[in-house]
């Protein structure tokens, strides 16, 4: 493809940022994904923002809420600026960074009350007034006079700490910890010096500003990213906002990231950090506000997932860096490939915000469809081509592990053959994106088949594989990534009776509008929650009913407002601790549903119109074992060579043809990142 004139594209102008040239507006926005250790950034978190740089990012930032006190103990893995420790680990990550072409920041903060007094060093939790944080759940005290004192001189020392580690600059936050906690009437209730009007609210973060720039000096770059407008009753305005804005560069701020919102809570956080199903840069038109009455720079960043949606935020004059932090986890080489004329295959950010979701439910991030982000020291982002002998490899199946499966076998340099029964790949991707509002989930779909034929791969759509097709291939490796069917076995009676979520997504079941349906979920995910959104959107009386002590446990905070919000708008019943146990034919034909509580050992039941059930899937493993004779390795995966990603050499059939294996649901029930982290490290050493 012809490279693009550089020249012509706003996003890969320079930027002058006080004595800082950066090589590009595009910004790789303060997040903390959680990949330290001991709350330092070694080598797993300075990988991850390396490869950031060598995939030409203007500008990184790391400390997505680097902490500067002891009674600021991290809530999601943040780095800990007020230990000694951390400026030899700066100093490496900035030079690697340097070395790469890019300029690296940290965003230092206190988190006030957005943690819990129980953990750390279990200090007690401060903030502006005593209000409990809804999304942490700590009650905090009101900080004293002597903690003011204190936590002022940690600022200082914790940006003095980044200017000797090498780094070009800090951000200050300010937005739902200590520093704004005193900004925003909603949260500071105080009668003393520091609450009451605007004046007297921007009185202690002024002072953490003044004492930050005396303690770095004048050359040092000192930015903030900062909400604006709350979006609240009775918080910060945005006339107030603006106010403080200027006060702050008066005392010496000389960039702003610009919010709206709040993130107190799951419903304002979907709200301010949006994600899948909401409109791309939905807070441009904000942001360009600001910066028509600011005069130092102004980036932002809030679902700027692509491109052009980052071009025309910087033509239109709406902002002067712009973020693009999540895309650029799902594809660190973004700009990269912009450069290079490649920008049709940029690994697209979905939204799902899995990235997000994953600190608390495993405890870093991940990319729901790049499993190399995190992981940067044991698998590289370009799959290298292969320096042994060139195989015949089938994959089977078109889902995402397929489709990563053949991606990744073509890269090596194999000669692929894929085989998908459907019309269209994509599995069970499809199925969730008939929910409209996860339609963006066909991005993990599309990415792959337009890489797969980039490739080579010889793609057969429509083509129900048999063993006899497989083999009439004469491969060397073949993958079976058939997937799962559901699973309606549980049941002690009326398996026949019930339907599953897939009927729903698939649109085979439809009740009409004033049917009562009973959704059963015992797996906890996506797949009831998106069916039981689509058949309350359709009418029907709908009671959620699930074994779990709380709804979707493994839905995270990021989607999950979502789905409340659509149970509350129609009227979805909620019933905790109860399991499915039997489904009966009733009079009239209707079905009667056998509930039971563990917790009184009782049974309950419904009367109902309809039934429908989600406990995950079940192996659809028939060609899988039909295969398994003629196999060398009797489908045997080496799990010490699997995770040293060496290649898989076990023989268990020395009179066999081929290598066999199986990935993603194909093995068992699981997620889209787990199918595609099946696919990667399985075909990455073949």
């Amino acid at each position: 493809m012809r490279a693009p004139n550089t020249n012509l594209d706003p996003l890969l102008q320079p930027f002058r940022l006080k004595h800082l040239t950066l090589r590009n507006r595009v910004v790789s926005t303060s997040h903390e994904p959680a990949f330290g250790e001991d709350g330092l950034p070694k080598d797993r978190y300075r990988a991850y923002h390396v490869e950031k740089a060598r995939g030409g990012v203007g500008l990184t930032m790391i400390g997505g809420s680097a902490v500067v006190s002891p009674d600021s103990p991290p809530s999601f893995g943040n780095l800990l600026l007020y230990r000694d420790e951390i400026v030899p680990w700066l100093r490496l990550l900035a030079d690697d960074v340097h070395a790469a072409g890019a300029a690296v920041m940290c965003q230092v903060t206190h988190l006030g009350r957005r943690t819990s007094n129980y953990t750390g060093d279990w200090l007690p939790v401060v903030a502006a007034s005593p209000l409990r944080e809804p999304a942490h759940r700590a009650f905090p005290k009101a900080a004293e006079p002597w903690d003011l004192d204190r936590i002022v001189a940690d600022y200082a020392a914790a940006a003095v700490r980044c200017k000797e580690g090498g780094l070009d600059g800090i951000e200050l936050q300010s937005y739902g910890h200590f520093f704004d906690g005193f900004l925003s009437p909603a949260t500071n209730h105080r009668d003393d010096q520091y609450g009451g009007d605007l004046e007297h609210r921007m009185a202690f973060p002024r002072r953490v500003i003044q004492a930050v720039r005396e303690a770095v000096g004048p050359d040092f770059v000192v930015g903030i990213r900062m909400a604006l407008d709350e979006a609240l009753p009775g918080g910060l305005t945005f006339a107030e906002g603006l106010a403080a804005a200027q006060q702050f560069t008066a005392d010496g701020i000389d960039f702003i990231s610009a919010i709206r919102g709040t993130i107190e809570s799951d419903a304002s956080l979907s709200r301010t950090i949006p994600s899948m199903g909401t409109p791309l840069g939905p807070f441009l038109d904000f942001t360009g506000e600001i910066r028509r009455r600011l005069d130092i720079p102004v980036m932002h960043a809030a679902r700027i997932a692509d491109p052009a949606t980052a071009r025309h935020a910087l033509r239109e004059g709406l902002l002067d860096l712009v973020g693009m932090t999540r895309a650029q986890i799902a594809d660190p080489h973004l700009v990269a490939k912009i450069t290079a004329g490649e920008e049709d295959r940029i690994r697209p950010c979905v939204g799902a915000s899995y990235c997000l979701d994953a600190i608390y439910d495993s405890g870093d991030t991940k990319c729901i469809h790049n499993p190399a982000t995190g992981r940067e020291l044991q698998i590289p982002h370009t799959v290298p081509a292969t320096t042994g002998a060139r195989r015949k490899a089938v994959v089977v199946g078109g889902g995402p592990a397929g489709l990563e499966a053949a991606r990744v076998l073509a890269e090596r340099g194999h000669d692929v053959v894929l085989f998908e029964a459907g019309d269209q790949a994509g599995g069970q991707i499809r199925l969730a994106a008939q929910n409209p509002r996860r339609q963006d989930l066909l991005g993990i779909v599309d990415w792959r088949v337009a890489e797969c034929k980039h490739l080579g791969v010889d793609l057969r759509l429509g083509t129900y594989a048999e063993a006899s097709d497989v083999l009439a291939e004469h491969p060397g490796l073949v993958v079976v990534a058939t997937g799962g069917l559901p699973n309606r076995s549980f049941l002690a009676a009326g398996e026949g009776l019930v339907a599953d979520t897939w009927d729903v997504m698939s649109g085979s079941l439809r009740p009409r509008a004033g049917k009562d349906v009973l959704i059963h979920d015992d797996h906890g995910g996506y797949p009831a929650m998106d069916a039981a959104e689509l058949l309350a959107a359709h009418g029907a009386r709908l009671e959620y009913v699930t074994p779990e002590r709380t709804l979707a446990p493994d839905v995270g905070s990021m989607n999950s407002p979502a789905y409340i919000r659509a149970f509350t708008e129609h009227d979805v019943t909620v019933t905790l601790a109860r399991r499915l146990r039997s489904v009966r034919r009733g009079e009239g034909g209707r079905l009667v549903a056998t509930l039971f509580s563990e917790y009184t050992g009782t049974d309950t039941e419904r009367v109902v119109d309809h039934v429908v059930v989600e406990h995950g899937t079940l192996p659809n493993d028939e060609l899988y074992t039909d295969l398994l004779p003629a196999s060398r390795n009797l489908g045997e995966v080496d799990h010490r060579a699997l995770l040293a990603r060496e290649a898989q050499t076990v023989v268990r059939n020395p009179a066999g043809s081929y290598q066999l294996f199986r990935i993603g649901d194909a093995v068992t029930s699981r997620n889209i990142h787990a199918a595609v982290y099946d696919a990667l490290r399985l075909c990455l050493p073949v």
